[in-house]
């Protein structure tokens, strides 16, 4: 008797401490089982830091998706702060990083009927003349390498970045070769002539070449003047 009713006692103090130890933050524990729930940080952390990786995972697709896209405007920010601090007015081509893209795309295509138009041309209509096949082989390459040459005759006027310091008598340029890549070249104010061409897109004219510069972007109105004879 004595015995069964120090039972009950015992198992009547033991479930509000076990509350008790809920609401406090303790441990969530089942007998034989790891612990689900703990109140430390470090366990905190766990539970989240899968959350935060999944998180930065998805911006920086985000991002690169953007840097992917053809778009007007100018991808190369870093270097406008840097310039800035120099004291120096910098424009930049607003299609300059769509200018590239296409370039590039054009290229290899360029280089692909080259190199592959005429094994695709001698390895299908195997009935057919060689003479045939190697006319139709000449003229994929002659329309690949014209559309080519005829993009870079069209953009090469583009001025895909300008700095000038103000006082000074020349200024720097950027402009783009055949192979996409960047060329500097230094002008001076007093070589600038006017286009005097029906070539469209050219804003002046120095030393025998051609230079476009987008008049609603350049935000230096001493600047533009200067280079608008």
């Amino acid at each position: 008797m004595a015995r069964g009713t120090l039972f009950h006692l015992v198992r009547s103090q033991a479930n509000p401490l076990k509350y008790r130890n809920f609401q406090s933050g303790g441990h969530l524990t089942s007998y034989g089982t790891r612990p689900l729930v703990t109140g430390t940080k470090t366990d905190l952390n766990c539970v989240t830091r899968p959350a935060a990786v999944h998180r930065r995972w998805l911006s920086q697709s985000a991002a690169a998706q953007e840097d992917n896209k053809i778009s007007i405007g100018p991808h190369r920010v870093g270097e406008a702060g840097n310039d800035e601090k120099d004291g120096g007015v910098v424009y930049y081509g607003p299609i300059s990083s769509t200018i590239k893209k296409v370039k590039l795309l054009s290229l290899s295509t360029c280089c692909l009927s080259v190199s592959l138009g005429p094994v695709i041309t001698f390895m299908t209509s195997t009935d057919s003349n060689v003479v045939l096949k190697g006319a139709v082989a000449s003229t994929v390459i002659f329309f690949s390498a014209s559309t080519t040459a005829a993009l870079h005759w069209f953009v090469s006027p583009y001025i895909h970045k300008l700095r000038w310091k103000p006082g000074s008598d020349s200024f720097e340029v950027e402009m783009m070769s055949w192979l996409a890549t960047y060329i500097p070249k230094t002008i001076k104010f007093s070589d600038i002539r006017p286009p005097e061409t029906n070539r469209p897109f050219v804003t002046f004219k120095a030393n025998g070449n051609f230079y476009f510069v987008d008049a609603e972007h350049c935000h230096n109105k001493a600047l533009l003047a200067k280079l608008t004879p």
